[in-house]
């Protein structure tokens, strides 16, 4: 299958377009400068220059493909309009990619976040929220596996609050930012809110499965922790960077402050049993053992 990847340098999206290739597919990537394209082709994708908000670009890719793997996001969450700008980008070029896909039954794989449920570990049964910081990324997902009736075979993986590779990524590799940055290793709360985490090699194979033989408008679940405390995140942060580890003001982290303070576990039962994914690289908090002073 000849795969259009949009975000594919990022720590899933290169993870991803690496597992596509060892597994007998080509890959078509979205490059927006000179040293994506350098790294997308040193991997042995063909480039494709444009920017996430290119449309034009995006339906030529989608044009040329056998399926799209979506997984391009904005990289400034600094402040709630920046993000809001990110999750906006993001909509419209879902919507285009669909949009070009529409009657071909071909695949398209976008990404989300496990949703949170008060009391309980998510399952891939749950809705994704609509409202909040990231409602808009719920609404535009959803949009897109509403289209299985016009002949659109639309998937979502949806990705735990930590994506990690080498002790970097998401939410734990943010508070790892802002340990440095501070010189305390904090969380937000009492710290005992579990976020759900998976490896990012573990994640791409999810990717390819779902792309060669999910069926059209679900979803499945990235999941190979269903939760760490965050508190326990922290320590092996503080001591890996010789940092006091502590409770700190939620507004500390900006936009995320509301969802770092979430106790939000996630299951990835289902996708297990159906789609015989299983995760086999380090956990979260063994890999946070790679994290240099």
């Amino acid at each position: 299958m000849h795969v259009f990847v949009t975000g594919g340098t990022g720590t899933i999206g290169s993870a991803v377009v690496a597992e596509l290739l060892g597994n007998g597919h080509t890959v078509l990537a979205l490059a927006r400068s000179d040293g994506s394209a350098q790294a997308l082709e040193s991997a042995g994708a063909t480039v494709l220059r444009g920017d996430l908000a290119d449309l034009d670009v995006l339906r030529s890719g989608a044009a040329q493909s056998d399926g799209v793997i979506s997984l391009a996001f904005g990289r400034d969450y600094g402040s709630p309009d920046a993000l809001a700008q990110a999750v906006a980008e993001e909509s419209a070029a879902l919507a285009a990619l669909g949009q070009e896909l529409i009657g071909s039954d071909r695949p398209i794989v976008t990404v989300s976040g496990t949703p949170w449920v008060p009391g309980r570990a998510s399952t891939e049964a749950d809705p994704l929220p609509a409202d909040g910081p990231v409602g808009g990324r719920g609404r535009s997902v959803t949009a897109l596996l509403d289209l299985a009736s016009r002949g659109l075979r639309g998937m979502a993986v949806r990705m735990p609050r930590t994506v990690h590779n080498e002790g970097q990524g998401g939410f734990a590799g943010l508070l790892v930012d802002a340990a440095r940055r501070t010189g305390v290793a904090g969380y937000p709360g009492d710290g005992t809110q579990r976020w759900p985490a998976v490896h990012a090699l573990d994640a791409a194979v999810l990717f390819r499965l779902v792309l060669e033989s999910a069926p059209a408008g679900t979803s499945w679940h990235a999941v190979a922790d269903e939760g760490d405390a965050v508190r326990d995140i922290a320590t092996v942060i503080g001591r890996r960077l010789d940092l006091p580890v502590g409770e700190v003001p939620q507004e500390n982290f900006g936009p995320f402050g509301p969802i770092f303070a979430m106790d939000q576990p996630s299951s990835s039962a289902h996708t297990r049993e159906a789609l015989g994914w299983r995760p086999t690289h380090s956990s979260l908090l063994e890999d946070l053992e790679n994290i240099q002073p």
